[in-house]
């Protein structure tokens, strides 16, 4: 790092994603990235108490590039429907993208995320959230007549699991995921539009 340049948590975090890179979680170390950005590891420890609140870090900058980049679909002028199957083919591409373009990064944030619960449940909350405002709106316009917004993005989160989940990144490749991943969209969709019997 030149001297000129102040050392910010984020230049610390994308030192660490290359480290992370080059090295692996299991070899990975503070000073490795420390090295990598030309300080101490004192320094790197003065933006992060420890080695598990920079990973705690990277994992989190990681999952918040998925849900900033899908909260374009929770407001706008289209139609609910529309951006509930926009955010869920997102996700389903983000999810895709980041395992095959890259699928060593992909099993190193899978044993970071592991260890990172909390960040994880916070990301999760997050998506759902997103959700539960795009079905919300849909109550709110009368494309959807569900009477519980936050329990139907819950639902449809859960039932899309094998298109974001990682532990399904295998099937993401195989011929016919696209197909499958529309009529599970289709199912949803019509399943919120459905109207109660009286």
């Amino acid at each position: 790092m030149a001297p000129s340049e102040t050392l910010t948590a984020e230049r610390i975090l994308e030192a660490t994603e290359e480290v992370l890179r080059r090295h692996g979680p299991a070899k990975a170390t503070v000073v490795d990235v420390a090295r990598a950005l030309g300080v101490s590891h004192g320094t790197v420890y003065r933006h992060f108490r420890t080695k598990a609140d920079l990973r705690a870090a990277v994992t989190k900058r990681w999952l918040d590039r998925t849900s900033e980049n899908l909260s374009r679909f929770t407001a706008g002028d289209r139609d609910p429907e529309t951006r509930l199957r926009d955010w869920l083919a997102g996700l389903f591409d983000a999810k895709r993208r980041k395992a095959g373009d890259d699928p060593e990064m992909f099993a190193t944030y899978m044993v970071l995320a592991q260890e990172a619960g909390d960040v994880v449940d916070e990301h999760l909350d997050e998506l759902i959230g997103q959700l539960t405002a795009i079905i919300g709106a849909g109550v709110e316009s009368g494309v959807f007549t569900t009477p519980a917004p936050a329990v139907a993005a819950r639902t449809v989160f859960q039932a899309a699991a094998c298109f974001h989940d990682p532990s399904y990144a295998r099937e993401w490749r195989k011929p016919g995921a696209d197909a499958e991943f529309e009529a599970l969209v289709e199912l949803l969709v019509r399943g919120l539009r459905s109207r109660p019997r009286g």
